[in-house]
């Protein structure tokens, strides 16, 4: 018996432009949100985490710990990934995209609860992996939720400009978090701050977490998915069928959002620790400098979506990616002058640099799967890239201290990671079962 294979979707119903930025806007409240409490963990894990709950004579030692924290996260996200993803094509998207938020929140104020090692002992970084668990796996269906809803309700020839909007949700989190971050650094001294005001920005996820279900219970079902419903379409085995019949669009989906990822938390986690542990720069300066470049990155990402609309969505993927492997090394030797100025510019074009392909990732994912099984298919293509992405800032951090703290590593790693994005830009048209009007 041949195995099963993934149909290309027949037209989807035609969505008001009003009804698709309405839905887009609700999507990117949520996406907004997930990545606050997201990048809190990545910034604490980089400032206060070895010190508060991984106890070590040995920096280093600590660190890695705390990296490694970080990438238990992105190791429970593509398990939320295939549950989630379930889900969302079995019982639909704004249902489990309330669930995926929730969670989410719950878990962030809990951290920002949670005593330290100098208080419960081994305790305290077992509770804390487990909420990272928590976190990451209701991350795992969050992003894929929200872009393909967007997707779903936006008129065809206009998935790019619309999917690209949850995708805002990255620099404003990063903004929002860092800035939290920033402002309490600020205010307080470094022993306040290492001590229990690093705390204060975890707390507040909780009025987040209020406003952003309020918005997201505003938000109506797919479409698309309803359409699927009225006519008992809806998929019985959406996982098994793309495994089986979609393996070719997994990976190539995967390889497209590795640059935005892991490209991302390279030239930013990874850069505010080597930056603080050997450059010897504050963590001020580097959280300012990680806000910097996210409110560049507002633009980038708005206008990657309407050139995305243009010319193509993989056509944006392969320039973002070319441009990333060029400006490897310069992005590193502008940090590694440890000028704060230079240390700004440096990130900033790295995170220009990904961020276009990551503008327009959610059109080209969305575009990889049908209707039935497209939950499941973004979801498990796109956290298979979390997973790896988030290794990377552990993976460079223990290159790096093998040849003696030099970063020319780090471009090496930036490099293939572009040269992966680039692949999967050019892969992804031929596989693509997109319906018609979209523009690959």
């Amino acid at each position: 018996m041949s195995p099963p294979t993934i149909q290309p979707a027949r037209p989807l119903p035609s969505t008001p432009p009003t009804s698709a930025r309405k839905v887009a806007i609700a999507a990117f409240v949520g996406t907004a949100m997930e990545w606050y409490d997201f990048f809190l963990f990545t910034t604490a894990a980089a400032l206060v985490f070895n010190a508060q709950y991984f106890v070590s004579d040995n920096a280093l030692t600590s660190t890695l710990a705390s990296f490694a924290t970080l990438a238990v996260g992105f190791v429970a996200r593509p398990i939320g990934g295939l549950l989630f993803g379930w889900l969302g094509d079995r019982i639909g998207r704004r249902r489990v995209l309330l669930t995926t938020i929730i969670a989410i929140g719950i878990a962030t104020v809990l951290i920002g609860l949670l005593p330290n090692y100098y208080s419960i002992g081994v305790m305290a970084p077992i509770a804390l992996i487990v909420l990272r668990i928590l976190q990451g796996l209701a991350v795992g269906g969050e992003w894929s939720g929200a872009v393909t809803i967007a997707a779903e309700n936006a008129p065809a020839h206009e998935r790019a400009k619309y999917a690209s909007i949850p995708q805002l949700g990255s620099p404003v989190g990063t903004i929002l978090s860092s800035g939290a971050f920033f402002a309490t650094s600020a205010i307080l001294s470094e022993a306040t701050f290492d001590s229990w005001g690093w705390r204060i920005p975890f707390l507040l996820a909780l009025p987040l977490l209020g406003v952003s279900v309020l918005i997201r219970r505003q938000l109506d079902e797919s479409p698309a998915f309803e359409e699927l419903q009225k006519e008992d379409a809806v998929a019985e085995s959406p996982l098994r069928q793309v495994f089986v019949g979609a393996w070719r669009q997994l990976v190539v989906g995967a390889a497209v959002m590795l640059i935005g990822a892991g490209g991302f938390y390279l030239v930013t986690t990874f850069v505010i620790s080597y930056g603080k542990r050997v450059l010897g720069l504050s963590s001020s300066m580097l959280l300012l400098a990680t806000v910097i470049a996210a409110i560049i990155e507002i633009p980038v990402l708005i206008s990657g979506g309407r050139l995305g609309t243009r010319f193509g969505s993989c056509r944006i993927v392969a320039a973002g990616a070319l441009a990333t492997i060029v400006l490897a090394f310069p992005i590193f030797w502008l940090i590694g002058t440890a000028q704060p100025v230079l240390v700004v510019i440096g990130m900033t074009i790295g995170v220009v640099a990904v961020s276009y392909p990551y503008a327009v990732s959610g059109a080209v994912l969305t575009s990889l799967f049908p209707v039935r099984v497209r939950y499941s298919g973004v979801a498990v293509s796109s956290n298979a890239a979390g997973l790896l992405s988030g290794c990377v800032p552990l993976i460079a951090t223990a290159v790096l201290t093998v040849t003696g703290d030099h970063l020319w590593p780090s471009a090496v790693i930036l490099i293939i990671i572009g040269a992966v994005a680039l692949l999967g830009a050019i892969l992804a048209p031929r596989w693509s079962v997109a319906e018609d009007g979209l523009k690959l």
